[in-house]
C-alpha cells in the first residue's frame, strides 16, 4: 500500500442541464450582495445574460478577459472590480475569464462564482497565472480558488466542435500529468482516468453533433474531474513547456495543449509506465502518446506548433526557457531530449511512443 496525502480543498459544484438558473441563490449562499461580471469581449452576450438575470446586483461588466491575464488586463480588472464596490466576481467564461476573476481575488480575496462554458478546468484549482513582460508566471494561492462552480451543459453548446475538442484535450492533459505527479494519490488518480475516459467518449459525439445535450454533460463532467486533477496535485513537463510556449509566443491556449500532450507523454513514457496504462486504458489505445496524437487527428485537432502560430527558429530558445527553474517530472530534464521533443511537435510529426530519446 503506498502511503499518500490527500487533501481536498473546499469548493461547491452545482452540475446539471439548466443549472444557471440557481445563480442567485449561489450568490446568496456566499453572503455577496454586488457581483462583477467577468467575460471576454466575445461572450459579452452571455455576460448580459447574467447581468438581467441577478438585476440590482449587477456591480456592472467587465468584457476585456484576454488569454493567458496580462498583468495590465488584471490591474483594470482590480480596479473595475474596487470602483464598482463589488464583494464578488462572477467569471462566465473559459479559462482566461476565470483566470481574470483569479487575478482580481489574488490581491482582493473577492470571492468567484465560476461558470465555465469550455472545458478547461480552471475553475476547479488554486492556481493562477499572469503574463508580464511575455513570461507567464505561475503560482498557487487559496483564495483564487472559485468558491461556487455552475456546470451547465446547455451554455457550452455555443462552443464550436472544433474549440470543444481543443478544450477537451487540454482538460486530459491535467488528468494525464496527474497520473505521474510527484504527488500523485489514488483518489486523483481515479478521477484522472475517469475524466480522460469522459472526454475520449464524448467529445467524437459532440463533433458528431454539437447541440446533443447528453454529449456536452459527458464531456463536462470530465473536465470538472481533470479540472479537479489539476487544482490537488502538482504538474510537470507537459504544463511547464505549454507555460512557456503561450506566455513567449501567445499562442491559443488550447491548441497548444492539444499539440505539445502527446509528445510530453511520450517523452515521460520510459519513467511512468503505470501512469501510461492508465491513460491508454482511459483512450481505449494501445498507448499513451500514440493514442492521444491519434484521438488528436481524428477529431481534426491541430498537430503542430507550426499552424498554430509558433515562429520558426524558436526551438533553441524555448527549451531553455523550459530548463531555467527545476521542477518535478518522472524523467530527468535533458536539454536535447527536450528540444528534439519541441522539434516533433512543432513539425507535427507522430510520437514514438514509449521510446527514451
Amino acid at each position: 500500500m503506498n502511503e499518500f496525502i490527500y487533501t481536498s480543498p473546499a469548493s461547491r459544484v452545482v452540475f446539471g442541464a439548466g443549472s444557471l438558473r440557481h445563480l442567485e441563490r449561489e450568490i446568496d449562499l456566499i453572503g455577496a450582495r454586488r457581483a462583477l461580471v467577468l467575460s471576454t469581449p466575445e461572450q459579452r452576450a452571455s455576460a448580459e445574460q447574467v447581468a438581467a438575470m441577478i438585476g440590482d446586483r449587477c456591480a456592472g461588466i467587465f468584457d476585456r478577459a484576454v488569454m493567458h491575464v496580462p498583468i495590465e488586463t488584471a490591474r483594470e480588472a482590480r480596479e473595475a472590480a474596487r470602483q464598482a464596490q463589488a464583494d464578488c466576481a462572477i467569471a462566465i467564461g473559459g479559462g482566461s475569464t476565470t483566470g481574470l476573476g483569479k487575478a482580481i481575488a489574488l490581491e482582493s480575496s473577492l470571492p468567484i462564482v465560476a461558470i465555465p462554458t469550455t472545458y478547461a478546468g480552471s475553475e476547479m484549482t488554486p492556481i493562477y497565472g499572469i503574463t508580464e513582460a511575455g513570461l507567464k508566471k505561475t503560482g498557487r494561492d487559496p483564495r483564487v480558488l472559485p468558491r461556487t462552480v455552475i456546470y451547465d451543459p446547455e451554455l457550452t453548446v455555443g462552443l464550436p466542435a472544433q474549440l470543444s475538442v481543443t478544450s477537451g484535450i487540454n482538460a486530459m492533459a491535467h488528468a494525464a500529468e496527474g497520473l505521474y505527479a510527484q504527488d500523485a494519490n489514488p483518489i486523483m488518480s481515479l478521477f484522472a482516468e475517469e475524466g480522460i475516459r469522459a472526454l475520449a467518449q464524448g467529445l467524437p459525439k459532440v463533433l458528431a453533433n454539437p447541440h446533443d445535450i447528453d454529449a456536452r454533460g459527458q464531456c463536462l463532467y470530465g473536465a470538472w474531474l481533470c479540472g479537479a486533477v489539476l487544482g490537488n496535485v502538482g504538474m510537470a513537463l507537459h504544463h511547464k513547456l505549454c507555460h512557456t510556449l503561450g506566455g513567449t509566443y501567445n499562442l491559443p491556449h488550447a491548441e497548444t495543449h492539444t499539440v505539445v500532450l502527446p509528445h510530453a507523454l511520450a517523452y515521460n513514457a520510459p519513467d511512468a509506465p503505470e501512469a501510461m496504462r492508465r491513460i491508454a486504458k482511459a483512450l481505449g489505445a494501445d498507448d499513451a502518446a500514440g493514442g492521444m496524437y491519434d484521438l488528436a487527428a481524428r477529431l481534426g485537432a491541430p498537430l503542430s506548433l507550426r499552424e498554430i502560430g509558433m515562429p520558426a527558429g524558436e526551438i533553441d530558445r524555448c527549451a531553455d526557457i523550459a530548463l531555467q527553474n527545476a521542477y518535478a517530472n518522472p524523467r530527468p530534464l535533458q536539454r536535447d531530449a527536450i528540444r528534439a521533443l519541441l522539434d516533433d511537435a512543432y513539425h507535427g510529426r507522430r510520437p514514438a511512443s514509449g521510446q527514451a530519446r
